[in-house]
């Protein structure tokens, strides 16, 4: 086993047994620029316990790291909060090799853990307030459906104050550096955001219920220890309090322009947008689909007040960029939005009506019609765009 992996520890009795994913760049269409990490525990109580394992890949750098302070063998149970692939895909080599007493999930975890594996072991189904003894510590359990599976829990040791929260306030951010307040704050205000928006957002309603419940609950957290990116020790209540404000997605003074174009007509359309925006008052980002990525998009639309969306017209279609990040931002579910497109044709000119149609699944409210154009622009028609800028502006501003 390669000695050169080595536990980190997080408090007397846990240690981090992850591992470090350098290459990874893409998270089911998430762009992660900075790789990730695949966060496990080791609880060094009178019962040795195992929180989460890492992707398959990944095993043999887990448990040389576990080696380093413990026999892998003296692991008794194995607590899988969150049965997605990236924190469950070494478990059965782990339970095969460890041949834990115990391996507990919820109830919807144990389920899905037998759908994916053939583990030919009874999985324990925990429930949400119910508490395991590891002799000299407690775990306690606390559902977390569709934060942001249906299996997933968290799991918190009281003695600690330690929540090991699975794929909530983690971040893909691949570091040698372990905790929070060792790495740039300006990288982890990104890469947290960034993981929220692209990870967490669907379930906004769900995070906002879930702090008021912890809070009801009194809980209170020394130590946050997510399955991706550096643990809390020192910020909790900082992260906490992202959460809160991204969950409740209260408009800001910003609009996001996204477009795609053939042959410029509908950038100069965006740009004159964005002049009339920023003069209207708001903070605006403009963003050509040729030249950026869509988890970059989401990432600047948290929180922000106005989204406005162009594209040209291909066989009576709009772009499959502007498809692509449409699909994205739908599936995301963004809220508190107004919303307009436009764009240039040569003949038909149907991707206006096609990005109003979508936006309006989206639930996004409209701020006024949107703004099509055969070929090229004249200097009307970007005076039309111009005023839609200010007036989607003097929206925005009205609703803060």
């Amino acid at each position: 086993m390669n000695d050169t992996f080595k536990a980190v520890r997080v408090t007397e009795d846990v240690w981090w047994v992850g591992a470090i994913d350098w290459n990874i760049r893409d998270f089911h269409g998430y762009q992660t620029r900075r790789g990730s990490t695949y966060n496990a525990y080791l609880i060094l109580a009178d019962t040795v316990t195992l929180i989460d394992t890492v992707k398959a890949p990944f095993r043999e750098e887990m448990m040389a790291r576990i080696a380093s302070v413990v026999d892998p063998g003296k692991i008794e149970y194995i607590v899988s909060n969150h049965s997605e692939m990236d924190h469950s895909g070494s478990l059965p080599e782990v339970i095969a090799a460890v041949n834990p007493k115990k391996v507990f999930a919820s109830v919807v975890g144990a389920k899905t853990l037998r759908e994916l594996f053939p583990i030919n072991r009874e999985i324990t189904a925990v429930k949400d307030g119910e508490t395991l003894s590891l002799g000299n510590r407690t775990l306690t359990f606390l559902e977390t459906r569709m934060l942001h599976w249906p299996d997933s829990m968290f799991a918190y040791l009281g003695e600690e104050q330690l929540l090991f929260s699975q794929d909530a306030f983690g971040m893909h951010y691949a570091s040698l550096e372990r905790f929070a307040d060792e790495c740039d704050p300006a990288v982890l205000a990104y890469e947290a955001a960034t993981y929220y928006a692209n990870i967490i957002l669907p379930y906004s309603p769900l995070v906002l219920k879930l702090i008021e419940k912890v809070t009801a609950a009194g809980l209170s957290f020394k130590i946050i220890a997510p399955d991706h990116g550096p643990i809390w020790r020192k910020e909790t209540g900082e992260i906490i309090g992202r959460y809160a404000k991204w969950a409740a997605q209260k408009p800001e003074a910003k609009a996001v322009v996204v477009y795609a174009t053939m042959w410029h007509s509908t950038e100069m359309m965006a740009r004159a947008i964005s002049e009339g925006l920023a003069a209207g008052g708001l903070h605006v980002k403009l963003m050509s689909m040729d030249e950026v990525h869509r988890s970059d998009v989401i990432y600047e639309l948290l929180c922000a007040g106005a989204l406005v969306v162009g594209s040209s017209t291909l066989n009576n279609h709009l772009l499959p960029n502007i498809a692509d990040i449409l699909t994205y931002l739908k599936g995301l579910k963004p809220k508190n939005l107004i919303g307009a497109a436009f764009g240039s044709y040569g003949w038909s000119g149907e991707a206006v009506r096609e990005i109003e149609e979508i936006l309006a699944e989206m639930k996004v409210e409209k701020a006024g019609e949107g703004i099509r154009v055969k070929n090229v622009p004249d200097g009307g028609v970007l005076a039309r765009c111009y005023e839609l800028g200010k007036t989607m502006a003097g929206q925005v501003l009205s609703r803060r």
